[in-house]
């Protein structure tokens, strides 16, 4: 098993620089109102990360799957439950523009799903996620 490392450094205020060990950093903070509004904060890095997840294992599945992906695109507005304090809900909207039948496109999000480590990192805590599928040619 391999290990994934962060660093997070407070800069300023509520301006933190977290870092992965390997040469990248994303600048978090809080919304104007609290912050600066330098960066996203750690609940939206969270959800960008499952976006970006999504798409990565969607494209390596479609590669073993000689899918030939034009481009694609995938949008998610989330639900914070200020009862919970943190995501419950999400509605993720997925547009791949290929010309492979739609059969082979679901059977590639269904394995996606399956393997994408955010979104199962999300499922385990309970956050109930709806997917919208669209393809075009």
């Amino acid at each position: 098993m391999g290990k994934l490392r962060a660093t997070a450094r407070l800069v300023k205020d509520f301006r933190i620089d977290v870092d992965d060990g390997r040469s990248h950093a994303v600048c978090l903070d809080l919304p104007l109102s609290d912050g600066t509004d330098m960066g996203p904060t750690a609940l939206e890095l969270a959800l960008m990360s499952y976006v970006g997840c999504y798409l990565t294992i969607f494209a390596l599945t479609a590669k073993k799957m000689r899918i030939a992906v034009k481009s694609m695109e995938v949008k998610t507005e989330a639900v914070k439950s200020e009862e919970v304090g943190t995501i419950t809900e999400a509605k993720t909207d997925i547009l791949v523009k290929t010309d492979a039948s739609e059969d082979r496109i679901r059977m590639a999000h269904e394995l996606t799903l399956k393997s994408c480590p955010v979104g199962i990192l999300l499922e385990k805590a309970n956050v109930k996620i709806q997917y919208s599928l669209k393809t075009e040619k």
